[in-house]
């Protein structure tokens, strides 16, 4: 009787681990194709965590193969070649996860798509300066200047300018140039400039355009360069360096000021900067009244093409911004004025201190 007690136990005790490896077999395994085709239905990114998750699972299904493997070897069950082989196809496919995330997760190498040593053209919109153009392409306002032959930083809307890709000079290649020559007039190195130009030996060719990289141009060469020949007085300060050039403005229709008269260019210079003012605001020193009036900024901080009103005497007088310095000076445009060897119907230009500039003297209309 206790005999059969024995081998009734003896029996549930191999049902039940039959039970168990079944179990474990089927909540375990899972068929290559199955990964494989999941794996294909993922994006890249999504294949290399995933492929870090299967790696994990692949793990556990390892373990419990192998405990099945054991206890069924030691019952010596039918099905215990069946799940060594299994025990034996998971371990396989572990390492084949762990290669495929591998090369999944391999970063990609990005080329570049574009030439970035190209000039390009940009059309000035209106409120746009020299500083705010070259804060844009990340250049400094020297080359801007330099590569347009600019005097002022108060650019009209529709002026087409050049950029150039580094900072540096753009030099048109004269008869005899070398790129050693080149170099040593513009303080520049022969290496970046030959890199930077793709060129050989020979490749410098009359009137082609080069760029010479952090290059520097002499004084003399200078956009508005003028030799410094005379010192300009008056009674409210003193300034050097001014020069002047004819009137080459068209009167348009909507002035109303006296040709020639500083009011009668100020309208005109503003109104290729984009910013027009009034056509009937009187003489100079009423100007800052009727601006404020009509909504304009006005205030005793100087900036680039603003006007510069001194309302002083009985006429008063006005001016344009073009550059500032700040804490050094300003540079201004005028008509019929002597400081800086204008007059009646001529332009002068030249620079005021930025003591006097902010002093209280000026109002500058925005």
């Amino acid at each position: 009787m206790r005999r059969n007690k024995l081998k009734i136990s003896s029996f549930a005790g191999y049902i039940g681990v039959f039970f168990l490896v079944i179990a474990l077999v089927s909540i375990g395994y899972q068929p290559p194709e199955q990964i494989k085709a999941a794996a294909s239905a993922v994006s890249t990114n999504t294949v290399a965590s995933d492929a870090v998750d299967q790696q994990a699972i692949s793990v556990d299904d390892l373990v419990a193969t192998q405990v099945a493997t054991t206890i069924a070897q030691s019952a010596d069950l039918p099905v215990a070649s069946n799940v060594a082989n299994l025990s034996q196809s998971i371990a396989a496919e572990s390492v084949l996860v762990q290669n495929d995330s591998n090369i999944v997760a391999k970063p990609q190498v990005v080329q570049a798509s574009a030439d970035t040593r190209q000039i390009v053209t940009y059309t000035a919109v209106a409120g746009d300066t020299v500083e705010s153009i070259a804060q844009k392409y990340g250049l400094t306002a020297q080359t801007v200047k330099w590569a347009n032959n600019l005097m002022s930083d108060a650019i009209e809307p529709g002026k087409q300018l050049k950029i150039l890709p580094t900072d540096g000079i753009l030099y048109k290649v004269k008869s005899g140039d070398t790129i050693e020559s080149i170099a040593k007039k513009y303080n520049a190195n022969t290496d970046q400039i030959r890199t930077y130009n793709d060129l050989d030996l020979s490749d410098l060719n009359v009137g082609s355009e080069i760029v010479v990289p952090q290059g520097e141009l002499p004084e003399q060469e200078r956009p508005g360069y003028v030799a410094p020949v005379t010192t300009y007085y008056s009674t409210i300060g003193n300034y050097s360096g001014g020069y002047s050039t004819s009137n080459t403005y068209g009167q348009t229709s909507g002035n109303r000021y006296g040709f020639g008269q500083c009011t009668w260019y100020a309208y005109e210079r503003r109104l290729q900067l984009g910013r027009p003012v009034g056509g009937m605001w009187g003489n100079a020193r009423s100007w800052a009244s009727y601006a404020a009036n009509a909504g304009y900024q006005v205030n005793g901080t100087p900036a680039v093409g603003t006007v510069m009103q001194n309302g002083g005497g009985w006429y008063g007088h006005v001016a344009i911004v073009e550059s500032v310095n700040p804490g050094v000076s300003i540079t201004i445009s005028e008509m019929n004025a002597r400081r800086f060897g204008g007059g009646f119907n001529r332009i002068g230009r030249g620079e005021i201190s930025w003591a006097e500039a902010t002093s209280g003297m000026y109002r500058y209309i925005y």
